[in-house]
């Protein structure tokens, strides 16, 4: 089976924890094609150093169905909004928009560490 190209949108602290898990399990048939941050956080600083691409949501979308799941974690329902809708508008009906709900069922399977909880941040579509 084919390695599953991925990409992360959001690295504040959940995206953050999230990719640091991911880059530990890399070698078990992921690929992390790029990430999205335009703040200057920690989380875009460590994909930054780890040599991971770091580009625009659009760049994400031009990317097209060679993207298997997008994790989208900023938490903003505009954001989530924006991308279903540039997805739609580019006919790209293979990639899956993984919410922060599918993160946190995949952080309890995988996790090492307890996922940060953002007080009234709500976590699905």
């Amino acid at each position: 089976m084919a390695n599953q190209r991925i990409a992360i949108i959001g690295l504040g602290r959940i995206g953050a924890a999230f990719l640091r898990q991911i880059t530990r399990r890399l070698d078990h048939g992921l690929d992390l094609a790029c990430v999205a941050e335009p703040m200057d956080t920690p989380g875009r600083q460590a994909a930054v150093q780890a040599g991971i691409k770091v580009c625009s949501l659009d760049d994400i979308v031009a990317m097209g169905e060679g993207i298997d799941v997008i994790f989208e974690l900023t938490g903003l329902p505009e954001v989530r909004r924006q991308l279903r809708e540039k997805l739609v508008g580019s006919e790209n009906s293979r990639t899956v928009i993984a919410s922060e709900s599918i993160v946190r069922v995949i952080w309890a399977l995988i996790g090492d560490e307890a996922l940060p909880v953002i007080p009234g941040r709500a976590t699905g579509y």
